[in-house]
């Protein structure tokens, strides 16, 4: 059982059968070993150092490209290689230091997307479905930073609906070859990249009758038939390289198929999925440099002859910025943990939530930082504008945040369906609806009678085929919403509960943040906001300690 302090009065303990919470997955809070910490100070410290004194992101913002000696200093510091094992030239890290390296690469936008449109989803399809004659061709190249990588699957006719894309690949006469047709718009990197994950149509044939299926292939430039768009001229992320790329007959050789003909779709959604987890630490490692730069202007501007810290509404500020650091900080990191652990775990729903939480926290937050320097905040002599156009597309890529609302509560019901449904004798077989009535209920008896997710018709269920709920927006939002935010407080209770035990630096200033975060928005929560603003002000910076800092 989970105890959440949900209201100072009412206390609310919830199940994790309720909520499908494995208690073993996130308690204790994940940790690495002395031998991982120390390999992360090694890494994080030159990458810091290179971020500091060698990246302009203000002439990046302002020329829409990245210079070549930065792009150079990335690769020598095998930034491209970063998830690719040593075996095949690159750093072989787990997801636990991707994440904490990507805290300091999000202080570049341009330079995050890039790395990240590289690795995190460029090369990865090689690199989860490839065979080995595949990634003992491309990934010593991939790591080195010499190629550069693209993941082309958008199209104009198909955004979201993935499953609609147009781009056919027709079977040479010879067999030899895969003829591509098409284009692919939204590539980040598609003007610069060597080597392409792309997806498009092929003919199948099942049980006898021919259908077509999404297949992924690799494809080189160098193939030619390849044209790139011009660089589209973005809000934010100036600098990284978006453009249309369109295939006129590109010969990809047979051996260049990812996993078999016809599971292309499936692979297109491990790549996504996988690399979610990582924009909960890039978010808090930009909110956190943005408290230092807002702390340092409210501390210092005086109006009525106070310091704008000393007023409550900015002080208010600052403790959502530190509290909403801490919990992306909290998910990114127990996410990351249970990824690493051995075998394949599927974290794709938890990645999901990290992401939708961490986007919109991430674009709060921004915003709010800006208000605090009023005027100077909207001109280009200071970065806060430029961190608000950046971070606007982080609700809209990698999946729009609408759609993975709608994954997160599907995913969950159906979860809740399958364990409840074999449990309950009155549940016919595959009935999910009475499943997801009755977490509903239990939901409601446990938050109170006032909550209304919206599942529930006039007979206390969802109706049994539940066949429309797909089309219930509205109410998919809400469970999603409501899945999310107890993702978040068992995150943030887990790493709370992990720092009092082993006595981490600040941890009550953590279990402050904590319950700031679980009590309910109607309880009057000023003390907790104060404190931790006091605190952060005080110290003009994001004072808990790092989830990584140290070990037992």
């Amino acid at each position: 059982v989970l105890y959440l302090p949900l209201t100072m009065h009412n206390p609310v303990t919830i199940s994790k059968k309720a909520c499908f919470v494995l208690q073993a997955e996130v308690f204790p809070y994940p940790e690495i070993g002395n031998d991982e910490l120390e390999e992360i100070k090694q890494l994080v410290a030159p990458v810091e150092k290179f971020f500091s004194d060698d990246v302009d992101s203000a002439k990046i913002d302002r020329e829409a490209t990245i210079p070549p000696e930065t792009l150079q200093g990335l690769k020598d510091l095998g930034l491209f290689g970063i998830m690719i094992p040593e075996e095949y030239g690159g750093l072989g890290l787990s997801n636990t230091i991707y994440a904490r390296l990507n805290e300091i690469i999000a202080l570049d936008g341009s330079i995050a997307v890039t790395l990240a449109a590289h690795q995190a989803i460029g090369l990865k399809g090689i690199l989860i479905a490839g065979n080995e004659a595949q990634k003992q061709k491309y990934l010593p190249k991939l790591a080195s930073g010499e190629h550069i990588a693209a993941f082309c699957l958008t199209e104009p006719g198909s955004g979201s609906d993935a499953a609609s894309i147009q781009t056919r690949a027709t079977l040479s006469e010879d067999g030899k070859h895969y003829l591509i047709n098409g284009s692919k718009i939204w590539i980040s990197n598609g003007g610069m990249a060597d080597i392409m994950t792309v997806f498009a149509r092929t003919e199948v044939e099942v049980d006898g009758v021919k259908k077509d299926k999404i297949s992924a292939f690799i494809v080189e430039r160098a193939f030619g038939g390849i044209t790139s768009g011009k660089p589209e001229d973005k809000l934010g992320i100036r600098g990284s390289n978006t453009c249309e790329l369109s295939f006129d007959n590109v010969p990809v050789p047979v051996e260049n198929v990812i996993g078999e003909i016809g599971g292309g779709f499936k692979i297109a959604m491990n790549i996504l999925n996988s690399g979610r987890f990582s924009m909960g630490s890039s978010c808090a490692g930009m909110i956190k440099k943005l408290i230092e730069l807002t702390s340092e202007y409210a501390t210092t501007r005086k109006q009525f002859n106070k310091s704008l810290s000393e007023f409550g509404m900015i002080q208010e500020k600052f403790a959502m910025m530190a509290l909403n650091a801490f919990v992306m900080e909290s998910m990114a990191y127990l996410t990351s943990g249970m990824m690493d652990r051995p075998g394949i775990p599927d974290c794709s729903l938890e990645a999901a939530m990290v992401k939708v939480f961490s986007s919109e926290g991430g674009w709060i937050c921004v915003s709010e930082a800006l208000q605090v320097l009023g005027g100077l905040g909207y001109t280009k002599n200071y970065p806060f504008e430029r961190f608000v156009r950046d971070c606007r597309i982080l609700p809209i890529f990698e999946g729009t945040n609408e759609i993975l609302r709608m994954y997160i509560a599907l995913t969950g019901m159906q979860y809740a369906g399958k364990i409840l449904t074999g449990k309950i004798k009155e549940m016919k077989k595959g009935n999910i609806g009475l499943a997801i009535g009755m977490v509903s209920k239990k939901l409601r008896a446990s938050l109170g009678a006032s909550v209304d997710l919206g599942l529930t018709g006039k007979d206390g269920v969802v109706h049994p085929s539940l066949e429309t709920i797909v089309d219930e927006q509205l109410v998919l939002k809400r469970v999603a919403d409501v899945l999310i935010h107890i993702y978040a407080m068992t995150a943030v209770l887990s790493r709370a509960s992990r720092s009092i035990s082993i006595g981490l630096r600040n941890h009550d200033h953590e279990v402050c943040t904590l319950c700031a975060h679980s009590y309910n928005s109607p309880e009057n929560n000023d003390a907790n906001i104060k404190k931790i603003a006091k605190q952060v002000l005080e110290n003009r910076a994001y004072i808990c300690s790092h989830p990584l800092e140290r070990t037992y």
